[in-house]
This record gives structure tokens, C-alpha cells and sequence, in this order.
């Protein structure tokens, strides 16, 4: 019996169909494998470029890593939702989000990786890992930004103000139906208005705009100055007495400076000082960057004269006022007869009031205004090839988004 079962035939090809089916059953198993893992890979694709393009929208050089990350897992976890409980939620673990660059062009680059189980128990899992670059660009340059994101009428245009802008745009982030306002006698030439919201007024006559018309719901304009790091504090100098004063860079402290005031050129931090000439009171200064912080204010009233331009080299080039963020006090600049400032007047946490005379109009002066709101009357011409004036140090309007990767 044992020499016909070791001679017999009859259970040749099952036995073969047996032998066979197991890397048939591999090349199946794979197969599933690789279509699955595939069509997870896509979506995870798509999901990271969505992501990307998403936060291209939002983002600002001064974000932390961490903000990043927590931006684009938002948007990356809505486009993710339909996957499997278990992948999704490790797509969520390994998901990262970093950018680099500088104001000329920032990358945002997205990775994450998505784990799908073996068709084959015990098997390995098969792992897709997948990345998104997208770039951002500023737009336009631009010499006035409102930085709120939500209040009417963040720019201001009223009265009999005659603002001039060569070749610059005047910007806001706001989404408001009245981002960008001009009202009354005012006139306005620019080389366009964009905004995140919408405009009111700015049609002609009264708005001459080489765009034609305003650039209504676009992507909001990069903060220019929001790396910018105040300098530490120093000892606080002392104040000489009389109402005729010449004062030399360091740290001023729980003062108001009145009267004709001569700054020499270099960098002021103010700690709660009010800036406040008073009547027929001056303040004048060439090179100089001041730093409004811990709750200090300038003021400069119509019957004041205020001469300031900024440093054209150095770590503050181009900056003229830098009012800390936090402060919220109104930043207000009326300058009489024969004022003339140029640099960039930051304060982004604050309205500025700005009323320009026929000197600022004569001289059109390489001014920069930003914001929280801008409100501007009387005349001004402001120009934008000012390269030199302020150290090359740009402000841009608006942003393109472009998936690289």
C-alpha cells in the first residue's frame, strides 16, 4: 500500500495548483497592496497641496514653527478626513509644516506619511511618504498697509486731502466692504488700491489709479517690519533741562519731551514717554530710529514742526518710528509748515493719524505708513524708488501663491 501511494499520480496537479497558489496569492496580495497604497498616496498628495496652497493664504514671516504646523494641520486635517481612523490619524502625527525664504520669496514646504495594513496578516505595513512646496510672493510695492483684518475703513481718505503716489499701492488686509475709504473733497492717485475686502469712494475722478480699478478680495500683504526685533533696553539716560534740548541715542524713560527737540543720529527706545513738542515745539532728527514701547505716544500737533528721516544702513534701515506691538496708543503725526518725514512709521497694533502739508507735497517724500488703521488728510506725495533712502528695505501689497511641488 505504502509503495502504490509513493508510485501513484492521481494527486499530481493539486498538489501543483497548491504550490503555485502561494506566490500567486503574493503577487495578489501585493498587488492589492500597491493599488491601496497608491490611491492613499494620492489623497494624501492632494490633501498636503491643498494644505500648502491654503496656508499660503495666511501666512507671516514672524509665525512660529509651531503656528505653522497648527495652520496646516487644519487645513490638511479637513482634506484628510474621508481616510481610514487609523491612517488618518498617524497622517496627523507625522504631518510637519516649515517655511523659509526671505521678503523677496518665502517656501512653504508640507511633508506627512500615511501607513496602510498588509494585505497579508503579519506582514509589514506599506508606507506612502509624500511632500508639498509652495511659493509666495509678494505683489506690488506699496507705501500705505492697514493691518487689521476686519475693521471698516482701515485706510482713510478724508477731508481735502490730496494724497500722490508714484508708483505705489495703498494696502489693506482688511475684509471689510469698506477696507479702503475716500470720502468728502479728497483726491487720490496711486498706482492702485488692493485689498482683502472692498473699496468705497475710489472711483474717478477723485481716484486716478494706474491699475484702472481697485484690486478688491485679494490675498492679504505681508507685515513688512514683523522680524524686526527691538534692541534691549539700557540704562535710562537723563533729560537736560530747558525747552531747547539736544539729545544723543540710549534709553529714555517716564518722560515728556517738549519743547524744540535735536536728535542725533542713532537708535531711541523709549519706555512710557510721550512725545509731545507743544506749541511752536520741534522735533528734529537725521539717521534716527526711535522705538516706541512699553505705552509710549508721539504726537505732533498742527502748530509743531517734525523733521525725521530713518538710518540708511544697519539693522534699521529704513525705520523711522517703531511703535512696539501691544501698544495701542494712537500714533498721530500733524506736521505744520516746513515738516518732512521719510522712512517707514510702523505701528502695528495702533490707528495713525497722518496729515500731510505743501513741503511733504513739494518734496514727495519716501514715506511709509503701516498701521493697524491709516487715516490720512491734507497733501502728501509719497514716492516709491526710494531703494537708497531707506537701506532696501521694501513693502509690497497683496501676494501670489504658486504650488512648486
Amino acid at each position: 500500500m505504502i509503495g502504490r501511494f509513493w508510485t501513484s499520480t492521481r494527486g499530481n496537479f493539486a498538489l501543483a495548483t497548491a504550490i503555485a497558489m502561494v506566490p500567486l496569492m503574493l503577487v495578489v496580495a501585493g498587488a492589492v497592496n500597491v493599488v491601496g497604497t497608491s490611491d492613499d498616496a494620492a489623497q494624501l498628495q492632494n490633501s498636503l497641496d491643498a494644505a500648502g496652497l491654503a496656508v499660503g493664504t495666511k501666512y507671516q514671516p514672524n509665525m512660529s514653527s509651531g503656528d505653522m504646523r497648527q495652520l496646516g494641520l487644519t487645513f490638511f486635517a479637513a482634506n484628510m478626513s474621508a481616510a481610514d481612523a487609523g491612517e488618518y490619524s498617524g497622517s496627523l502625527d507625522a504631518f510637519q509644516a516649515t517655511a523659509s525664504g526671505d521678503p523677496s520669496a518665502y517656501t512653504i514646504s508640507l511633508s506627512s506619511s500615511i501607513s496602510r495594513p498588509a494585505f497579508v496578516s503579519g506582514t509589514p505595513a506599506w508606507q506612502a511618504i509624500r511632500s508639498a512646496s509652495v511659493q509666495v510672493k509678494p505683489g506690488a510695492q506699496a507705501c500705505v498697509l492697514a493691518l487689521d483684518p476686519h475693521v471698516g475703513s482701515a485706510v482713510n481718505l478724508q477731508g481735502s486731502t490730496n494724497v500722490a503716489m508714484d508708483g505705489c499701492v495703498i494696502a489693506s488686509n482688511s475684509d471689510a466692504a469698506d477696507s479702503v475709504n475716500r470720502g468728502g473733497s479728497a483726491i487720490v492717485s496711486a498706482a492702485c488700491v488692493s485689498t482683502v475686502g472692498a473699496t468705497s469712494g475710489v472711483t474717478p475722478p477723485s481716484a486716478i489709479l494706474s491699475c484702472g480699478t481697485p484690486l478688491e478680495n485679494q490675498y492679504a500683504s505681508f507685515d513688512p517690519l514683523a522680524n524686526v526685533t527691538p534692541p534691549p533696553y539700557g540704562l535710562c539716560q537723563s533729560m537736560p533741562n530747558g525747552k531747547t534740548v539736544t539729545l544723543s541715542p540710549g534709553t529714555y524713560c517716564d518722560k515728556t519731551w517738549s519743547g524744540k527737540i535735536t536728535l542725533n543720529p542713532g537708535t531711541y527706545i523709549l519706555r512710557n514717554v510721550t512725545i509731545k513738542p507743544g506749541g511752536n515745539g520741534s522735533l528734529t532728527g537725521q539717521g534716527v530710529t526711535i522705538f516706541l514701547m512699553e505705552g509710549s505716544q508721539l504726537y505732533i500737533n498742527a502748530n509743531e514742526q517734525v523733521n525725521l528721516s530713518p538710518p540708511t544702513s544697519g539693522p534699521y534701515a529704513g525705520i523711522t518710528i517703531f511703535q512696539a506691538h501691544g501698544n495701542t496708543q494712537a500714533l498721530t503725526i500733524n506736521g505744520g509748515s516746513g515738516s518732512a518725514v521719510s522712512g517707514f512709521i510702523y505701528a502695528p497694533d495702533a490707528p495713525i493719524s497722518y496729515a500731510g502739508n505743501s513741503d511733504m507735497n513739494a518734496q514727495g517724500s519716501c514715506l511709509r505708513l503701516v498701521g493697524k488703521t491709516v487715516g490720512m488728510t491734507g497733501n502728501s506725495a509719497v514716492k516709491s524708488d526710494c531703494a537708497s533712502e531707506l537701506g532696501n528695505r521694501e513693502m509690497y501689497a497683496g501676494r501670489t501663491i504658486t504650488l512648486v511641488k
